[in-house]
């Protein structure tokens, strides 16, 4: 047997995946493997494969993306999804969430010139509502979509915007990502878990990344992130990766300006006037501090 084909990866789980011929798929998926050590392949993205077995294939290599959505620390890099055009962002009213996380998915969304949504999940839980949207208040200021909903009684707020689309599901342990798999996709059946009181943190129920079928597009679940690196992000693009700061980009006095202390910095005035709020700013400062800090040991490392 050695027939070759296109598919689509439809589940990455560590150096073996699931693909299918097409979406949706009316015959199981095939189990493929890859070439030698090699394994940066990610759900969504459309490969060449050759068959080698019945069900049994060999990824030859991928076609080119159209995006790809993935983190990195600097020493090691986890691809998510590849040829999406939509992220969105789970957050809920319970576990609390990370605003800085929130923010760093979104600037990996920006780099890359996806469309981003952020669902604010388990609004049925009247404790912590207000609170949780005070703390995505930012977002919806920046120009962010902010749904609110329960996944476990009513998705409609978001089936609109899946329609037709290729997304993708990201979030902390805990939002509740899988229940809205679960109730906009019935048949996926994911695993769902209860909250872990002790830790006051999201059980991992989803440990490899599933892509499914959804009203001509898809959707694919991920793992829970507890952090989220943007050590691929090249620092001279992080600015134009918060929307609110993009009308000052340019406009420094200074060309080389590290937007800190420099006098004449045209994105510090935007945070002085409120134009970007200040747990934004303080995230890009962070975020910037942690890209400036990686080139500089780049440089000494050559």
């Amino acid at each position: 047997m050695d027939e070759s084909f296109l598919a689509t990866v439809v589940a990455a789980h560590g150096r073996s995946y699931e693909l299918a011929r097409e979406i949706p798929w009316h015959e199981p998926p095939w189990h493929a493997v890859t070439r030698g050590k090699r394994h940066d392949y990610a759900c969504g993205d459309v490969v060449e494969a050759r068959a080698t077995a019945p069900g049994q294939a060999v990824i030859e290599r991928h076609r080119p993306r159209s995006s790809l959505f993935w983190r990195a620390d600097g020493v090691r890099q986890k691809l998510i999804a590849a040829n999406v055009d939509h992220v969105v962002i789970v957050t809920a009213v319970e576990p609390p969430f990370s605003p800085e996380l929130v923010t760093r998915c979104l600037v990996a969304a920006e780099y890359q010139g996806i469309e981003a949504s952020i669902v604010l999940n388990k609004c049925d839980l009247a404790d912590g509502l207000d609170a949780a949207r005070a703390q995505l208040e930012p977002f919806r200021a920046a120009g962010y979509r902010v749904l609110e909903l329960s996944a476990k009684q009513d998705v409609s707020p978001l089936e609109p915007h899946l329609a037709q689309r290729k997304s993708l599901l990201v979030g902390q342990s805990g939002m509740g990502k899988s229940t809205l798999v679960n109730a906009l996709v019935p048949e996926a059946r994911a695993r769902t878990g209860e909250i872990s009181r002790a830790l006051d943190a999201g059980r991992h129920t989803t440990t490899d990344a599933r892509l499914y079928p959804y009203r001509e597009g898809w959707l694919i679940d991920s793992p829970g992130l507890q952090t989220f690196g943007l050590a691929h992000v090249p620092l001279e693009a992080l600015d134009a990766c918060f929307p609110e700061l993009r009308p000052a980009l340019g406009e420094c006095r200074f060309r080389d300006c590290r937007h800190d202390a420099e006098p004449g910095c045209a994105l510090r005035a935007l945070a002085e006037c409120g134009t970007i709020s200040p747990e934004r700013w303080q995230h890009y400062r962070r975020i910037r501090t942690e890209l400036e800090a990686l080139m500089r040991r780049s440089k000494a490392g050559k």
